[in-house]
């Protein structure tokens, strides 16, 4: 089982998810089915609803870059400690969001989907993938097409 605790601190997500846990719950419960990492396990994160003004201060703090962005991932555990890692109840980390950054986004699009893009791919981060080489980039960008192709 995946849960998530869900931390709104800017308004204007409100107008676009109404019921976050509840949200999550169902998107969640398929992730857990087609995701092997998942499998017999019982992990939870946090995704944090913010705003540029915030995500660019954390973008600043941990990544020394001095502007918004759409998403960031905090692992609780490095990919080596993730792999060895034996236990079946365990906390991943956390992932933030950026409000006006999915929006812009989205305005040829849905801003549901550009939301779910984001945070899948913070929740990819959370388990191990990234995108640093192009063999890396493909696999974690063919796990996020799997992913959002079960939840729609």
């Amino acid at each position: 089982m995946i849960k998530v605790n869900v931390k709104i601190n800017n308004k204007s997500w409100r107008k676009k998810i109404n019921s976050p846990n509840k949200y999550f719950k169902k998107k969640l419960k398929k992730i857990y089915s087609i995701v092997k990492f998942f499998h017999n396990k019982n992990v939870s994160f946090s995704i944090l609803l913010t705003n540029a003004i915030n995500i660019k201060k954390l973008n600043k703090e941990f990544r020394n870059q001095n502007k918004p962005t759409d998403v960031l991932s905090f692992p609780y555990f490095t990919l080596k400690s993730l792999k060895s890692n034996k236990l079946k109840n365990f906390y991943l980390g956390d992932v933030a969001i950026c409000y006006e950054v999915i929006k812009t986004r989205s305005q040829k699009k849905n801003f549901i989907l550009e939301f779910d893009k984001a945070w899948i791919h913070g929740l990819l981060h959370l388990i191990g993938y990234d995108h640093i080489k192009n063999k890396d980039y493909n696999k974690m960008s063919k796990m996020e097409k799997k992913i959002l192709n079960s939840i729609y």
